[in-house]
């Protein structure tokens, strides 16, 4: 009876054994979670703030210079909605093309990645959206696309609260475009583009932004 218990005894202490050995070499063989990559402007894992949700009375830092969003326009074409905001320089110094006074605006869409761009005015220029190629100082633009969208305007923006806007959008050889907009059958105005890569961007939110 003695010899019974101790193989009981030793088969049992032996299965727990087994059991054991197989148990860890199930979790070293686990394979590593799948990582996926983050959007680098998700506000709730990044500090550089969600350009989706600018609006008139934000701040941007924009690679060391401030800028104050002096009004925003909300664009829809069918489904599809995209944002413009005006831009006034915080700091004394010129723009980024060395031209004090020049206006600026960032875009901001989802196509269906978060594209951000900023754009400069282009004055004085003889160029008009009736061609599939321009070319302004040695770069080549192509069209991309056109049509007419519905705008609202909130703060400052030299517009009324709404109206309609025709468009027209070039685009050259690394992240630069030429656009073109006339607003409510206005005067065509153009403006060169220039996307921005993750990080460039800083948004520090403001006031309501109940501009007139």
């Amino acid at each position: 009876m003695d010899l019974v218990i101790v193989l009981v005894v030793v088969a049992v202490a032996v299965a727990i054994i087994m059991f054991l050995r197989a148990r860890r070499a199930r979790t070293e063989a686990a394979p590593e979670p799948v990582r996926i990559p983050r959007d680098p402007f998700d506000p709730s894992d990044s500090t550089l703030g969600d350009p989706r949700t600018l609006k008139a009375g934000d701040m941007v830092d924009l690679l060391g210079q401030r800028l104050f969003v002096r009004g925003s326009l909300r664009l829809r074409e069918g489904g599809y909605r995209w944002s413009e905001h005006f831009l006034d320089g915080m700091d004394d110094m010129a723009d980024m093309t060395g031209a004090a006074g020049t206006r600026r605006w960032l875009s901001v869409e989802e196509d269906p990645d978060l594209e951000v761009v900023i754009w400069t005015e282009l004055k004085r220029t003889d160029l008009r959206p009736d061609a599939e190629v321009l070319t302004h100082d040695g770069v080549e633009y192509r069209r991309d696309e056109s049509g007419t969208a519905t705008f609202a305007s909130e703060g400052t923006t030299g517009l009324g609260s709404s109206g309609r806007v025709e468009y027209a959008d070039f685009e050259g050889p690394g992240g630069r475009y030429l656009s073109f907009e006339r607003f409510d059958g206005g005067e065509w105005e153009a403006g060169l583009g220039e996307r921005l890569p993750a990080g460039s961007l800083t948004v520090y939110p403001g006031s309501d932004g109940s501009g007139g």
